[in-house]
């Protein structure tokens, strides 16, 4: 098991909660909890995000670059 699969899996026990029931919270199928808390690698970031969310654990990007991207990509078109 990896560092975020045992990260998350001690987040959900601490708030007494079922893979079932944060998955439905999180709104992701319960297999995503599963493979999380199991470190599968095809997870999709966005369902990643919405296990954290829930779990109130923050994602924080950083980078020297950061500023000058975000910039850009709010500049970008479609």
């Amino acid at each position: 098991m990896n560092y975020f699969a045992k990260l998350i899996r001690c987040h959900r026990k601490q708030s007494n909660l079922t893979q079932v029931q944060l998955a439905d919270l999180a709104g992701v199928g319960k297999t995503v909890v599963f493979d999380i808390e199991h470190g599968k690698e095809t997870v999709q970031f966005e369902s990643f995000q919405k296990v954290c969310s829930v779990l109130n654990i923050h994602i924080k990007l950083e980078s020297p670059l950061m500023e000058y991207c975000v910039k850009e990509v709010s500049n970008e078109k479609g």
